[in-house]
């Protein structure tokens, strides 16, 4: 079995990762460090029409969170000083997850 958190994930964001406050509800904001990509482009094929988008996305490891992210959760990105919504989360079932945003500020 491999521990994909500590053999890939960890090292991966302690490479690109940079600091981020996230605020799950009205809890206390959680300092996580995550990979944020302000022009994620994405491609869907899925009715055999090629569609193009660009969107802020952060990927991050599940396991600096104390409960899972959520859709509607808010997060700084303190490099940019920019606040953004969590539109989607996608977990890719090794213990990391993309999370799709929209710029809030």
């Amino acid at each position: 079995m491999v521990n994909w958190d500590a053999l890939v994930l960890g090292p991966v964001v302690a490479q690109f990762g940079e600091p981020v406050t996230y605020y799950i509800g009205a809890q206390a904001p959680v300092p996580i460090t995550g990979v944020f990509d302000e022009q994620y482009t994405e491609v869907d094929l899925a009715d055999g029409q090629p569609v193009t988008s660009a969107m802020p996305v952060l990927g991050v490891q599940l396991s600096q969170f104390p409960a899972p992210p959520q859709q509607g959760d808010t997060l700084l990105i303190q490099r940019t000083a920019e606040t953004f919504v969590v539109k989607e989360v996608r977990p890719d079932g090794h213990g990391a997850a993309k999370l799709m945003l929209n710029l809030a500020s």
